[in-house]
């Protein structure tokens, strides 16, 4: 498995495709929940955790819900995300947090801590992967903040 980060830049939306659908499907709901529950989990303590509602428990866990449910949307899951939110439009929506490289950096770091696991659940490594792939080339669109010189 290739975990690499793909180095982004202010402005540059490149082409992402969408994880494959066997990931979801070998993961299943329960066990992506956790993953991103694990997520957010080292991210509330970490330097970007101030990019979430780390003060507020309700909100915190809403935070973790509504990613939950785009990332199963996204791998081909139930439409949880249109149906309680609307339309994605993750661009919009991360729009008033101040994400540079180095946090979308950080963010992916701790998905790259936690897919491992995925393999020895018996996960294929190809479905794993395809689900890096989106999120390391997805998130390049989600950089609204030029890094600090």
């Amino acid at each position: 498995m290739n975990l690499t980060i793909t180095p982004g830049t202010l402005g540059v939306r490149p082409p992402v495709t969408k994880p494959h659908p066997g990931f979801f499907h070998q993961v299943g709901e329960e066990r992506f929940r956790r993953l991103v529950d694990d997520h957010y989990d080292l991210i509330r303590p970490s330097d970007i955790g101030f990019l979430f509602p780390i003060h507020d428990d309700d909100d915190f866990d809403a935070a973790k819900k509504h990613a939950a449910d785009f990332l199963i949307q996204i791998c081909g899951g139930p439409d949880y995300f249109n149906q309680t939110r609307g339309e994605p439009r993750m661009v919009g929506r991360h729009a008033p947090f101040r994400i540079d490289e180095e946090s979308r950096r950080r963010w992916l770091e701790f998905y790259a801590e936690l897919l491992p696991a995925l393999v020895e659940e018996g996960i294929n490594e190809a479905y794993i992967q395809s689900f890096w792939d989106y999120l390391d080339i997805f998130s390049i669109w989600l950089i609204n903040t030029p890094s600090p010189k």
